[in-house]
């Protein structure tokens, strides 16, 4: 048998181990086989829920210093772990004032001014805002996010009117302005001054000339009692209505309803004053606020020095109001977390709050918001 020479046993050696090397790289590697999870995107998307929250103590004091863990936040039964709370001293607030312009509240108007003026620049820091609006025949905006000293010169330049009241109209308006121009981030409150009565608002008057059109030629026949009648009917079924809308433009907008019936225990004189201390109390409730009612004792009597030294009684009585209400402000939370339930678009979704250890202190939070997907 003849032997190669070393030379071509050697280079035929080299060739072999070329195609070998070749032929295992060609070769795939076999690797794990993944599962239809790891193909498709997990994407888990969740909501920032913020609560505007005030605690006070039993005398109606600010409780100040507590943080996360002093909040319990429920939301459908199911507890949430709160992802954030920033305090009164640190978050900044934008605080709408409604001051009622009409013949419904000009006995008491001049104090309330006054004291809705101190109120402003007591409660205010160089980082709050405030904006004013009037309540008169139609929303008026007065002045947009001042500093408490812009903002106390147009709450003194207000002057009242003989007009019809269009408080829905104004109240919407005012926690749309909120929505639209408050910074993230931010305590929201309306403070309305009025009897919470409606007469002009855009929905009450269509809906009372709607009415008159219905009626046709009948409404000749019609004696004042019975017209009276149709009209209240008419407006109190729009009423209806706008109680919803407003509620839930307030819950949108992140914002807690504060009020202050100059009314007093007058209200209850009519209807129409009734509804509108309700719808006040109603909106107090849902966004937790407050809806205060004075006990004004009468200052148009016929005897001027009675009327002089009810002057001075209302007056302590009204800034006694404000000082819880500044109180409360001072008292507030933003406390805010992160909701991974699904819901549908609008839906109510319903909330507890509570103090983790409240002992006597009071709490008052919103009650749920409104789904915006």
């Amino acid at each position: 048998m003849n032997k190669l020479p070393f030379t071509k046993f050697f280079a035929l050696f080299l060739l072999s181990l070329f195609f070998s090397v070749s032929a295992s790289a060609q070769t795939p590697t076999p690797t794990p086989k993944q599962t239809k999870a790891e193909d498709e995107e997990i994407k888990i998307e969740s909501r920032l829920v913020v609560i505007p929250v005030s605690v006070t103590d039993a005398r109606g004091n600010p409780v100040t210093g507590l943080g996360k863990n002093d909040f319990t936040v429920i939301e459908e039964s199911r507890r949430q772990v709160v992802d954030n709370v920033g305090s009164a001293d640190v978050v900044p607030l934008e605080i709408a004032l409604l001051f009622d312009i009409s013949a419904s509240t000009d006995a008491m108007f001049k104090f309330q001014q006054e004291t809705a003026a101190k109120f402003l620049a007591e409660v205010m820091k160089p980082t709050d805002h405030a904006t004013i609006f009037t309540i008169g025949a139609a929303p008026v905006l007065l002045s947009a996010r001042e500093s408490s000293e812009k903002a106390t010169v147009s709450v003194r330049s207000i002057s009242p009117t003989k007009q019809f009241t269009a408080f829905y109209d104004t109240v919407a308006e005012a926690a749309e302005f909120l929505a639209k121009n408050a910074p993230a981030g931010t305590r929201r409150v309306i403070v309305v001054i009025s009897d919470g009565e409606d007469t002009n608002s855009t929905r009450i008057a269509k809906a009372i000339q709607d009415g008159y059109r219905k009626a046709g030629s009948k409404i000749n026949e019609l004696d004042n009692k019975a017209l009276y009648q149709l009209t209240v009917n008419n407006r109190n079924e729009a009423s209806a209505k706008e109680r919803v809308r407003i509620g839930k433009a307030l819950q949108d907008a992140d914002t807690v309803f504060y009020s202050i019936n100059p009314a007093g225990s007058s209200y209850q004189l009519n209807q129409m004053s009734l509804y509108g201390q309700e719808n006040m109390d109603k909106f107090a409730k849902e966004t937790g606020g407050s809806a205060y009612l004075p006990k004004f004792v009468p200052i148009d009597t016929k005897d001027e020095l009675l009327n002089a030294g009810n002057i001075k009684r209302n007056a302590v009585t009204l800034e006694t109001i404000f000082r819880q209400l500044a109180n409360e402000l001072r008292a507030q939370y933003l406390v805010q977390y992160y909701s991974d339930a699904e819901y549908p678009e609008g839906r109510f979704v319903k909330l507890d709050v509570k103090l983790t250890n409240s002992g006597t202190n009071k709490l008052r939070s919103r009650q749920g918001y409104y789904v915006k997907n």
